[in-house]
């Protein structure tokens, strides 16, 4: 996980917001693979924006480009693709959740394995990724990166099995947590999905060539055409001869993240078969019905709670107006070292439209509130443009409990619901009026009558405390391991 110092935190406009997972992509037996592969990238960049890499093979040799940054400055140049040579290729877009962000942490890892090369890309974090760690390094496994993901390059070397498949399968039965790994080898494009779905991977199809990505939106880009999702605890295996299914976990009820719906996946997505749009403005609709507002305008913040704003405005009757614009242009290295200044830093990111507030009531929307910074200085915007009531609206329910399937969370007590009532929260963002989509809320608008509470149809820990899978690091002795003895400098 990336450290920040709080002086950085209290500046920097991103801090209060769910950090995005990663994003993976791969492709089999097309002559523009790299090309292609960093289009998919591109696609994904909202779910990693520190670092990006694609990892090829041209029959004969594994080529690599990993850098830090985004997608488009890493890969823009002909030259760049140029050198990335093959046919099959493998791509990953990252934000740290596990290890820091150096280059040695950058996806795809790769290792030279007895039979070949072995390269993988992971979009999740391994609940018993340092347990595991700690075991490997005392049986003389030597790490090059601090990331949770060399642990299955890891077992994957010390296991035994005679074909590279069972190998790998070997080596995920020992995994523990979320998980949708995309792998390449010399003969092979590798899928694999965590055994409840936590985390997502679809199959796609370009000219005849199989796809594997984190999202719909990847394939769009490209043209590709969806073919299916992969199913949770599914091993897929795409060759010459075709395409493979491998089931090696005892089926399970499927349990997906349900913030991939609320903030995570792009909104032009589709998620087993549901709209991400069109799930949003059903928060949104549903939000309105549980948590009316006697207002005059209502006012996303952008960019996360515009589908919300739109549908609590359908449902409501109240106009909808953008209120609040967003500049798209910030980036994250700016740090004054004035507390004055610091406190500017919501506005490079976000300014009032004076035009729409000035004397209104409104009532803004938004996906999520985590530590609470930034909506007390956005609530506090609003008031300076002359808002007359600010009413804020949650389109999700108030997040409790942190993350640890591959989600940037704070420590609990750092969780604003952790720590508040609503009413202290309330006083502490300074609106007029503040309510969340209740947890059953949020499942109507997901198409379910309700959570169900023995056989919970989303992973929602966020919200409930309910752990899906084994948190054996939170507990044991690796809670408190140092990963790495090596600092790097810069």
């Amino acid at each position: 996980m990336t450290l920040q110092t709080e002086a950085e935190a209290a500046f920097d406009p991103n801090a209060d917001r769910l950090r995005e997972e990663c994003g993976v992509f791969g492709i089999f037996g097309h002559a523009d693979a790299a090309a292609l592969t960093a289009l998919g990238l591109h696609a994904l960049q909202h779910r990693g924006q520190e670092a990006a890499g694609i990892v090829t093979f041209d029959g004969k040799r594994f080529h690599s480009e990993r850098r830090l940054g985004l997608v488009g400055d890493a890969f823009s140049e002909v030259s760049v693709i140029e050198k990335l040579k093959g046919k099959q290729a493998i791509g990953h877009v990252r934000y740290s959740t596990t290890g820091e962000t150096i280059l040695r942490n950058v996806q795809p890892l790769f290792a030279e394995l007895h039979g070949g090369g072995f390269a993988v890309a992971h979009n999740g974090n391994l609940t018993n990724g340092l347990t595991l760690r700690r075991n490997l390094v005392r049986d003389g496994a030597i790490y090059q990166s601090t990331s949770d993901t060399e642990v299955l390059l890891q077992l994957v070397a010390r296991s035994r099995k005679p074909r590279f498949i069972e190998r790998f399968v070997e080596a995920i039965r020992q995994i523990e947590g979320a998980y949708a790994f995309v792998g390449m080898t010399n003969k092979k494009l590798i899928g694999a999905r965590d055994p409840l779905g936590i985390r997502p991977l679809v199959l796609g199809e370009l000219d005849g060539c199989p796809i594997l990505t984190s999202e719909t939106c990847a394939l769009d880009i490209i043209g590709a055409k969806f073919v299916r999702e992969i199913e949770n605890g599914e091993v897929v295996v795409i060759s010459e001869s075709g395409i493979e299914s491998h089931k090696p976990f005892p089926p399970m009820a499927e349990r997906p993240c349900i913030f991939e719906y609320i903030y995570f996946a792009r909104p032009d997505s589709i998620v087993k078969g549901r709209s991400i749009y069109e799930r949003r403005k059903q928060m949104g609709a549903q939000l309105a019905a549980e948590a009316p507002a006697n207002a005059d305008v209502i006012v996303p913040v952008p960019d996360s709670g515009v589908p919300a704003a739109l549908g609590f405005a359908q449902a409501s009757g109240i106009p909808f107006e953008l209120g609040i614009i967003r500049n798209h242009y910030v980036g994250r290295t700016f740090i004054e070292p004035t507390q004055k200044v610091r406190e500017l830093g919501v506005r490079l990111k976000h300014s009032a439209n004076r035009s729409v507030v000035e004397g209104k009531s409104i009532v803004l929307v938004d996906d999520s509130i985590v530590r609470g910074t930034t909506s007390l200085k956005i609530v506090k915007m609003m008031r300076e443009a002359g808002a007359r009531e600010v009413h804020f609206r949650i389109s999700s329910p108030p997040i409790t409990h942190p993350d640890y399937y591959g989600i940037d969370t704070p420590d609990r007590e750092k969780l604003l619901a952790a720590t508040h009532s609503l009413e202290e929260m309330r006083q502490f963002v300074g609106a007029d009026s503040l309510a969340f989509l209740s947890v059953d809320g949020l499942y109507r608008a997901m198409g379910h009558a309700g959570r169900d509470p023995v056989r919970p149809q989303f992973t929602d820990h966020c919200f409930t405390g309910d752990y899906p899978t084994s948190l054996t690091d939170v507990i044991g002795e690796s809670a408190k391991q140092q990963i790495s003895l090596l600092a790097e400098a810069g």
